[in-house]
């Protein structure tokens, strides 16, 4: 018989992302992370690789890694508009947790399963802060796809890779509401 949890569902149901732009301090204390990062690693993990890993960037980290950007961007050929936007994600943000993508060798898992397991990480992280009362924001964008800039800018090995970098801090205004995925027309039912 199920055991149903009506609030854990409610919310899955409203959860809305905040913008990482309408973040601000106070950001969580390291206390106050732990258990979120604790919720976040409670995800589907097949074989029991741990295949990922967490750095949690501070202020000062986060402006030693605008600093990086704009040479990196010109290295790259990236316009100015798409460089500042790379500059201000980490220039303005107060805490991002990176959540490191690091496969496993392994004949029992594929690649894939293990970089799924990842983004569970993500996504977890993302609820949990949700949930705990923060604004969180899971980005990406062309600098956290760069090899060099990971590998100077946060030590990532060979391999390894950012699932995602979420931002969490007090949202100063409300989310938007945006539409939502039709439901039937993404779904198929079989019986057989």
């Amino acid at each position: 018989m199920p055991d149903p949890k009506p609030e854990a569902l409610d919310f899955l149901l409203t959860r809305r992302s905040r913008p990482a732009k309408t973040l601000t301090t106070p950001a969580p204390s390291r206390e106050e992370l732990r258990p979120l990062l604790t919720a976040a690693l409670r995800v589907p993990d097949h074989g029991k690789l741990e295949p990922w890993r967490l750095i949690v960037l501070e202020k000062p980290a986060l402006t030693r890694l605008a600093a990086l950007v704009p040479a990196r961007a010109e290295a790259l050929g990236i316009d100015e508009s798409k460089r500042e936007k790379a500059v201000a994600q980490f220039r303005d943000a107060d805490l991002v947790v990176a959540v490191i993508c690091a496969p496993k060798t392994s004949d029992k898992v594929p690649e894939i399963e293990q970089v799924q397991s990842a983004a569970c990480v993500c996504l977890s992280l993302l609820n949990a802060a949700l949930a705990a009362g923060w604004g969180a924001n899971w980005l990406s964008g062309w600098a956290s796809h760069d090899e060099a800039f990971c590998r100077e800018g946060l030590g990532l090995r060979s391999g390894e890779s950012i699932a995602g970098l979420i931002h969490i801090g007090t949202e100063t205004t409300a989310a938007p509401e945006r539409p939502r995925p039709d439901l039937d027309a993404l779904t198929e039912w079989r019986e057989a």
